[in-house]
């Protein structure tokens, strides 16, 4: 037995750790130095492309030519038509932190340029073979460079800049068995080259894949190029969009909630003419998207912010794929204002048809363009709270504006409050938000339009009325005037078809109604303040240093938001009203979500969320439902509401409210012509 108990202790000390031997502190060598800034910058091929690339579009390009072997690991080539690199810059392009792109301080403040950290070339030559061949107009004949040996010696090339990356991390083994295969890399290759290809459409691009030409574009006009790379279904889906406010301007295109895709890969946002990855400006549009696309769906967009190089930073990290904005929440908002008022002003201007949209158009919209904005010099100090409000919702046609004819939109959209009723539901909703309208489910109340009585609301007299057009033997000009038509009838008490000037409209009403009356919620919500529940027994939860700095810094942004947060220590706060919406919520876990958001996006959009939630519930709840038979005038007062409404092609589950047959679409079905 004392042996067993020495032969343990034996085994324990042998298995301590041993003492660490002291080493003296060195300098590490350049060589080293470079290959560890190359696990940052040079990840896999594709972050190869990226940097050339770049570097070929800060030397003013107007094409490229990229050239892959094995997916980029066997070998990487782009030939550009800039400026070129002088002969005496050449060793020096290859230097760690070389770089002709800022010279200080300010300079790197308010950078403009894709690149100019100057560590990309130094970074791929420590990993790879490179070569550079280049040549400026100044020259009579380009000049090549070795990075690994430093021999220069004279070659033959037009203007410009050739850059030759072969066997990429032929030196680090290791780091070669982390890449994956030659298909996948290519992919990676590829999308780096068509996030090049949208910004910047008026460069001419091809790629060429083991000898084998995989993709081209010529230059041309940005819709040109986003139909090219996004494919017909998102050209034919999409909506213009541009936006300006002050020195911010925000546009492109933003995808319909109908070409919407069960993955985010088509998702490009781009900062001053550089493609990010933000989760600020990824929330503010998913935000903007939220009352019209499925929980499980995710929209397409190719969208672009300008702003004053100063007011955001892109040194972030060395890829230069993230950036800080120096006022987030100015940001986020304007983002967020500027995407929904497109989904707003142009709901249902699809052309699709039965492939799965709609035809007819509530608003003359075209293929949308957009093109590239100058960098303001202003900074962001001038655009105070006015420029951002310039962009809240509200000014579609649903808040009452005025049409080309100087006839109001909610006058046309007057709809028989006794046998539809619309106003019901505003009584329950009232009394959740402590207002008190005593015609509330009336013909009287306020969901009639301004200026409309219950007496005029659809009396047979009234030869006038819209609705009435849809009769037999009312003129096409007068159908024209009604992008979604008049009613012909009703199918299984579940569908309305309605005529148009292009053919057949066939509506949910369910649907359509349920968007209807959920935007009628949300604009009462928006009129009124926010009823507050004081809690008889105050909730108390624990917090961190960084909750409780922003329950002390928000404190006036929390009151509107109808929440009362009290201190009691450091650690610790007592939630003691809440909005009387959501008292019957996890107080706790919704309070700690509101503080996230208000640190995160410097606003709640979980508030919100959870408020739209209810506000669904109570018009999908409330609004017509199947088998109700319906008169003609009811159906029609629904397709002029339906017109009157913003997002109106769209319940707020993401269900279409509408589709349309042309005639064409119904001469292929019946071979008519053919």
């Amino acid at each position: 037995m004392p042996d067993l108990i020495d032969s343990s202790d034996t085994i324990s000390d042998s298995s301590a750790p041993a003492a660490r031997p002291l080493r003296a502190i060195l300098q590490l060598p350049d060589q080293l130095i470079s290959q560890i800034a190359a696990g940052e910058v040079v990840e896999r091929p594709a972050s190869v492309v990226k940097e050339l690339l770049e570097n070929a579009l800060d030397a003013g390009a107007s094409s490229l030519r990229i050239t892959l072997d094995e997916g980029g690991v066997k070998r990487i080539m782009i030939v550009d038509d800039g400026c070129g690199i002088p002969p005496a810059e050449l060793p020096l392009a290859l230097l760690r932190h070389a770089t002709s792109k800022i010279r200080s301080l300010a300079e790197l403040e308010a950078v403009a340029s894709l690149g100019f950290r100057g560590e990309a070339l130094a970074s791929i030559a420590s990993v790879a073979e490179l070569f550079i061949t280049s040549r400026t107009a100044a020259c009579a004949h380009a000049t090549r460079i070795d990075a690994q040996t430093g021999a220069i010696s004279p070659a033959a090339g037009t203007i410009g800049t050739t850059m030759e990356v072969r066997e990429l991390y032929f030196n680090t083994p290791a780091r070669r068995k982390f890449l994956k295969s030659e298909q996948t890399e290519l992919g990676h290759c590829l999308e780096v080259i068509r996030r090049v290809a949208l910004s910047r459409p008026e460069i001419a691009i091809s790629v060429i894949h083991n000898g084998k030409a995989v993709e081209h574009w010529n230059a041309s006009d940005p819709s040109t190029r986003v139909a090219k790379i996004l494919g017909e279904v998102f050209a034919t889906a999409h909506l213009p969009l541009d936006e300006r406010a002050g020195p911010l301007a925000v546009y492109g295109c933003a995808g319909l909630p109908t070409a919407s895709r069960g993955r985010a890969d088509q998702q490009y946002f781009f900062v001053n003419g550089r493609f990010v990855r933000d989760k600020l400006l990824t929330h503010a549009v998913r935000a903007a998207y939220e009352d019209v696309l499925h929980g499980n769906r995710y929209p397409s967009y190719v969208l672009f912010l300008d702003l004053p190089p100063e007011s955001v930073d892109v040194n972030v990290h060395p890829s230069k794929i993230e950036v800080r904005f120096r006022d987030s929440r100015s940001i986020h908002q304007y983002v967020f204002h500027a995407v929904q008022r497109a989904l707003a002003r142009n709901a249902g201007a699809s052309p699709e048809t039965t492939a799965g949209g709609h035809a007819a158009q509530l608003q003359p919209t075209g293929i949308a363009s957009f093109s590239a904005r100058p960098y303001a010099s202003a900074g962001l100090a001038g655009m105070g709270a006015g420029s951002l409000n310039d962009f809240t919702p509200g000014s579609g046609p649903g808040s009452g504006q005025r049409n080309d004819n100087g006839t109001n939109w909610l006058r046309q959209s007057r709809m028989t409050q006794g046998n539809l009723p619309v106003a019901q539901p505003l009584a329950l909703y009232d009394a959740l938000f402590g207002r008190r309208d005593v015609n509330a489910g009336t013909p009287q109340g306020s969901t009639l339009a301004a200026g409309v009585t219950s007496a005029e609301a659809y009396s047979p007299n009234q030869a006038s009325a819209p609705l009435y057009a849809a009769m037999p033997g009312a003129p096409d000009a007068v159908e024209d005037s009604q992008p979604l038509g008049f009613a012909l009838g009703q199918i299984h008490g579940i569908y309305v078809l309605a005529q148009n000037a292009q053919g057949l409209i066939i509506v949910d009403m369910h649907a359509a109604h349920e968007r209807i009356l959920y935007e009628q919620f949300k604009n009462s919500l928006a009129d009124r303040a926010i009823a507050v529940q004081p809690l008889l027994i105050p909730v108390t939860m624990t917090v961190d240093a960084l909750e409780m700095g922003v329950v002390e810094e928000e404190r006036e942004v929390l009151d509107a938001l109808g929440f009362d947060l009290a201190i009691l220590s450091p650690g610790s706060i007592a939630i003691r009203a809440v909005p009387a919406l959501l008292k019957d919520a996890d107080l706790q876990s919704l309070a700690r979500a509101v503080i996230s958001d208000l640190q995160a996006y410097g606003g709640s959009r979980v508030l919100t969320e959870r408020q739209h939630e209810l506000l669904g519930t109570l018009a999908c709840h409330h609004a017509v439902r199947a088998n109700r038979r319906l008169t003609l005038d009811e159906m029609n007062g629904l397709l002029r509401q339906m017109e009157a409404t913003e997002r109106g092609d769209q319940c707020n589950h993401g269900r279409p409210t509408w589709f349309q047959l042309t005639l064409g679409d119904l001469d292929r079905l019946f071979m008519r012509g053919q």
